[in-house]
């Protein structure tokens, strides 16, 4: 996932921000690429939903953030604090037109 989000950032130009509710062994938070990797910092239901929040909430000029989300409860959250929000099954679709199916490399 974080190779075709890297591929996505690279082709779209756009800035890509992942979170994870959990962190495999193999991969570290930071930059991979063009992309941004995180990890919750809490465990539990909904962990990095909680971690979005956050990040929405910190920055300064939320409505420059775009959630990819289809979780109803944390659109209500994100739109909340002024972000825009993007349905997974769209992201997804966007992501298959700058990063074939045929090429991406698993996830």
């Amino acid at each position: 996932m974080i190779d075709q989000l890297d591929e996505y950032a690279v082709e779209s130009g756009e800035d890509v921000t992942v979170v994870f509710d959990r962190r495999p062994r193999d991969v570290q938070p930071g930059r991979h690429g063009e992309v941004t990797v995180m990890f919750a910092s809490r465990r539990g239901r909904n962990a990095a939903d909680h971690e979005i929040v956050d990040v929405v909430a910190r920055d300064e000029d939320p409505q420059s953030l775009n959630v990819v989300t289809s979780d109803e409860r944390l659109i209500e959250r994100v739109r909340e604090l002024g972000a825009g929000v993007t349905s997974s099954g769209t992201f997804r679709r966007r992501l298959d037109g700058v990063v074939p199916p045929s090429r991406s490399t698993g996830c």
